[in-house]
């Protein structure tokens, strides 16, 4: 056990799913560590699963769930635009004690996995929709283009999400203009 996590599991509404969560992704010898808030679990250092809560559930995200045979069913993909990650949720103590043989099935595929050096194929930053007012916008500034091409492709990606999510073009146009600054400062979405 990490001291640096103890925090996490001493707050909120699934205090007790989440602390068995913790004893059993420990006994699957796993090092705990402190990564984007949560506790995330590593296997030489590669990030193999997180216990997260949400309001309605608590999970373990399996950070190349989508590699894993899932032979129970029971991995979830959060949102369309995940390509790596699944979670498996819990809503009460006894569901994880009537799963951990299962759970543990689960971790040690993840660490094969890792082992192996399998990677999630993902969608090329070409094959994202670019949103028409977006390209009207690159064609028009020069520097705003040369701006967006320098960013990662991970960052290119997320604008390309953000920009293309709306269904309405005023919506839009309206996300592209407020970040017009950030992409030539060359910054991403979250930064």
């Amino acid at each position: 056990m990490n001291p640096k996590v103890d925090f996490y599991f001493n707050k909120g509404k699934w205090q007790a799913e989440i602390e068995q969560l913790r004893t059993m992704v420990l006994d699957c010898m796993l090092s705990e560590e402190l990564k984007w808030g949560v506790p995330c679990y590593t296997y030489q250092k590669s990030n193999i699963v997180l216990i997260h809560v949400f309001k309605e559930y608590c999970a373990f995200l399996f950070f190349k769930g989508a590699l894993l045979h899932d032979a129970e069913g029971i991995l979830v993909q959060q949102t369309e635009n995940v390509k790596a990650a699944r979670q498996i949720r819990f809503t009460s103590v006894q569901q994880i004690l009537d799963m951990e043989a299962i759970l543990k099935a689960y971790i040690y595929e993840a660490i094969e996995v890792e082992k192996a050096g399998l990677k999630v194929e993902l969608k090329k930053t070409t094959e994202f929709a670019m949103p028409e007012e977006f390209q009207h916008k690159l064609t028009e500034n020069p520097a705003l283009k040369t701006a967006f091409e320098a960013l990662t492709p991970g960052r290119q990606r997320a604008y390309l999400l953000h920009f293309s999510t709306p269904k309405q073009a005023k919506t839009r146009e309206a996300r592209i203009e407020k970040c017009m600054i950030q992409i030539l400062e060359g910054k991403g979405l979250d930064d």
